[in-house]
């Protein structure tokens, strides 16, 4: 007797073969048979008219303190997400040093590695599986703080200790965030040494890259360069070109991608599905003025004679501030909504200098999206064989706290944005080579042998979704909407989603590589 059999839907299997009608059976967590006619369950969904695809991957996500919060994980499971890969952009929940990203974990006490991290999770449950990256700017705040230097070579000894640890634990691998401090404090040759820490257990290096405006080539080059002298495989995070000067660079950053897997370097990227990006709007001030920290940053922004030294480097960025818009500036709730060049009307002061202004006033708990990419270069990135799908974003819901701070729409929509956008009205990419994107592509690179692929043998992770129906609502004024057309998600063989409706279950586990 099965647990349940899925029948009369067209199953797209993540190969990126063409769909074919089959059933499937399910028991004991795990698809057990494929095929016609297979016997008595326990249960039957009838799919007639619906895709039946493996649960997606979301491969670069930021759960891993929301999910301590609400572990149903309701806006990734609700777009068809099984799995999730945390930690990314050098931000993990462990090792968490007290002055180290303290609202990561929403009041909870940090945790110091990655076995008290999926203890925790273990113990109240998850909704959705995980698995984790450690992140390398905590690793370097718990050893160096937020200090803009190298580290010396005992420094650097800790921060390996601290990886290694991390790998043992059963990390995925290694996460960078160049952009943020104090990852953006780090060489090559720091990233190199650590990545080889990771390559010793087989994981793989992930980098939200130096430089995502008009030093992108060589941000890419870089990355590349590490997986090369490290000997791991590389995954460019949330490949973009984000700047009017940058737009086009795309195709010479997917071009050299091409070239390094041509002489043996096994680099992919992914890409959420939106022109705009979201974070903190402090990352627009040169990488110096971090140095130490928020408290030192502000300090420096109050200094006249820093703060011109800063608006000179900020004003070198070319930057259109009309398309950077803010989110979230809890001091100021009434900046919600207008762009730094509205806000610098309201002050009277230019665009460059709002931008101190609105970070003193906010006491740099100031967020932003950021329009600066084009949609020509977005289709470019998704049609590419490397690029897979992740939507940058967490799993959130919107009742409760999360439901209280500000989203990308990317956190309720990337997946079905894909498939109701790209595919259905676009055609940008036909509907197997999307789920290809969405589960055996990362899979592979995550190493995760038993998901990704509708295989008797494979854990029972299975979407089913309307091809017609399937659509994102969120939007950027709007971001706490739930996507339309995902009609069951299975965990484990557990019915998480159906009809709409969360079923309160926590069928998901915390993944080792």
């Amino acid at each position: 007797m099965l647990d349940l059999v899925v029948i009369n839907g067209k199953l797209v299997d993540g190969t990126g073969n063409p769909w074919y009608q089959a059933d499937i059976g399910v028991k004991d967590k795990h698809i057990v048979a494929i095929g016609r006619d297979l016997g008595k369950a326990n249960r039957v969904i009838d799919a007639k008219g619906l895709v039946v695809a493996p649960g997606f991957i979301d491969i670069h996500a930021h759960s891993g303190a929301s999910l301590l919060v609400d572990p149903k994980g309701q806006s990734a499971v609700r777009q068809g997400v099984t799995t999730q890969v945390i930690g990314n952009c050098g931000h993990s929940m462990f090792p968490v040093a007290e002055d180290a990203m303290p609202a990561m974990d929403y009041g909870k006490e940090p945790m110091t590695d990655l076995v008290s991290y999926a203890g925790r999770v273990r113990e109240q449950g998850v909704g959705i599986n995980v698995a984790p990256l450690v992140g390398h700017s905590v690793v370097r705040a718990a050893v160096m703080g937020y200090a803009a230097r190298l580290p010396s070579a005992d420094e650097l000894e800790a921060m390996k200790r601290i990886v290694a640890k991390a790998m043992e634990d059963g990390a995925f691998g290694m996460s960078t965030g160049l952009i943020y401090p104090p990852g953006c404090f780090s060489d090559t040759n720091e990233l190199v040494a650590l990545a080889q820490v990771v390559a010793k257990y087989g994981g793989i290096y992930t980098s939200h890259i130096r430089n995502e405006r008009e030093g992108v080539v060589a941000a890419v080059e870089e990355a590349i360069a590490i997986g090369e002298r490290a000997g791991l495989p590389v995954q460019v995070s949330h490949h973009k070109a984000a700047n009017r000067k940058s737009w086009g660079l795309v195709h010479d950053t997917l071009r050299i991608m091409e070239e390094a897997r041509a002489r043996g370097v096994d680099v992919t990227c992914d890409q959420y599905p939106y022109v705009a990006t979201l974070s903190m709007l402090s990352i627009f001030l040169p990488h110096w003025a971090h140095d130490g920290g928020m408290k030192a940053l502000l300090g420096r922004l109050r200094d006249v004679k820093v703060r011109q030294r800063i608006l000179t480097e900020v004003r070198q960025l070319g930057k259109d501030w009309s398309e950077v818009v803010i989110i979230a500036c809890p001091k100021h709730r009434e900046w919600r909504g207008l762009s730094v060049a509205e806000i610098a009307e309201l002050l009277g002061v230019s665009p460059e200098e709002a931008v101190p202004e609105t970070l003193l006033a906010g006491d740099d708990d100031v967020q932003m999206v950021n329009f600066g990419m084009c949609e020509d270069d977005v289709i470019t990135v998704m049609r590419h064989p490397l690029t897979m799908i992740g939507s940058d974003g967490l799993a959130v819901a919107p009742d409760g706290i999360l439901g209280e701070d500000p989203q990308h729409p990317r956190s309720y929509g990337a997946f079905p944005r894909v498939l109701g956008v790209y595919v259905r009205e676009k055609r940008v990419l036909t509907l197997e080579e999307a789920v290809r994107k969405m589960t055996s592509a990362p899979a592979q690179r995550l190493g995760l042998r038993g998901r990704g692929l509708l295989r008797e043998g494979m854990r029972a992770d299975i979407t089913i979704f309307d091809p017609q129906l399937v659509a994102d609502r969120a939007t950027f004024t709007e971001p706490h909407l739930y996507p339309v057309g995902i009609e069951v998600v299975l965990i484990n063989g557990e019915v998480v989603i159906e009809g709409g409706h969360h079923t309160e279950r926590l069928p998901g586990e915390v993944l080792q590589l």
